[in-house]
């Protein structure tokens, strides 16, 4: 009996914390993220504040609990055969499935990255938590896989791809996300040259580095 009160109490906080997430969404799509308060997001998700804390103690755990949303929605959409094909194209399919799963909430997400400029402490430690989970994933789901110096190399490199078509993401207002598109190609084309130039100085083969280099 205990333990079914205790899963009970865990769905309840479960379904209160998507509530709050919801909420945080809507009212930082309206009024900027920096300027709504946990009080204001319980009020809008219908919570007393009690149970809010319960959900969500903080601003940053909704931002962590939304982010964990999106991969969850990026990973469900891994198909198996993905594997089969070049890098690249699953690399550049993984982060496009992600700009899918944001577009809905694409103002509010704006509004977020606008006001994050204002709380460097708070951009830190997000980059250092659910965003480098979420890099970490998208590997995943890339079938791309190390151990050890190499895996840190792949997460900041993709990384510095994905801020870059991100941040072109946020200003393509087109429907075919053509410029979002364009940025992600250029950025994964600089990686994989940048790759297989490492790759070629660890073979000690400078012909190979330089021809990467000139890509």
């Amino acid at each position: 009996m205990a333990t079914t009160r205790k899963r009970a109490r865990a769905r309840d906080t479960e379904t209160d914390t998507a509530r709050m997430v919801d909420a945080a969404l809507r009212l930082a799509a309206v009024q900027g993220w920096r300027d709504t308060t946990l009080a204001e997001i319980a009020a809008e998700a219908d919570l007393d504040l009690n149970a809010a804390r319960r959900a969500a103690p903080s601003k940053f755990a909704l931002l962590a609990a939304f982010v964990r949303r999106i991969d969850d929605a990026v990973l469900e959409g891994t198909d198996n055969a993905i594997g089969e094909e070049p890098v690249r194209d699953r690399l550049f399919d993984v982060i496009m499935r992600r700009f899918d799963a944001m577009a809905p909430h694409k103002t509010a997400i704006a509004a977020i990255w606008r006001d994050m400029r204002y709380d460097p402490p708070f951009a830190a430690c997000f980059a250092r938590g659910p965003r480098r989970r979420s890099l970490v994933w998208m590997l995943e789901a890339a079938c791309i896989a190390s151990w050890g110096p190499l895996r840190n190399v792949q997460v900041e490199g993709l990384g510095i791809v994905y801020l870059g078509a991100f941040r072109a993401w946020i200003e393509d207002d087109s429907e075919d996300l053509g410029k979002t598109m364009s940025a992600l190609d250029k950025g994964l084309g600089r990686a994989d040259s940048v790759a297989r130039w490492l790759q070629g100085l660890r073979r000690g083969r400078p012909e190979a580095a330089a021809d990467a280099s000139e890509a």
